[in-house]
């Protein structure tokens, strides 16, 4: 399959090492008394219904540790959409 002139042009990007978003700037960790650097940017309600204290209100950036504790705290709830998903087809 043959991919558009955007798909090459965003390769080129990545080889020159042009920063696209705020993570690739470095913007650090949005969880309250973190100064680590985000590898993850979520929706803030998504991480406060899972009980992290974030300090902005439309997106989260997490660091490795907490998105590691994001997902812990989101299984439950992604096992279940995945099942209730799989009976659609």
């Amino acid at each position: 399959m043959r991919r558009g002139l955007s798909h090459c042009r965003w390769k080129v990007l990545l080889k020159v090492g042009v920063c696209m978003g705020k993570i690739e700037k470095g913007i650090k960790c949005s969880v309250s008394s973190c100064e680590k650097s985000a590898i993850r940017s979520i929706a803030a309600g998504k991480v406060t219904t899972a009980g992290l204290k974030i300090d902005t209100e439309r997106r989260a950036y997490l660091c490795k540790d907490h998105y590691k504790e994001f997902k812990k705290a989101t299984k439950k709830d992604r096992t279940l959409e995945k099942w209730r998903h799989q009976g659609v087809r």
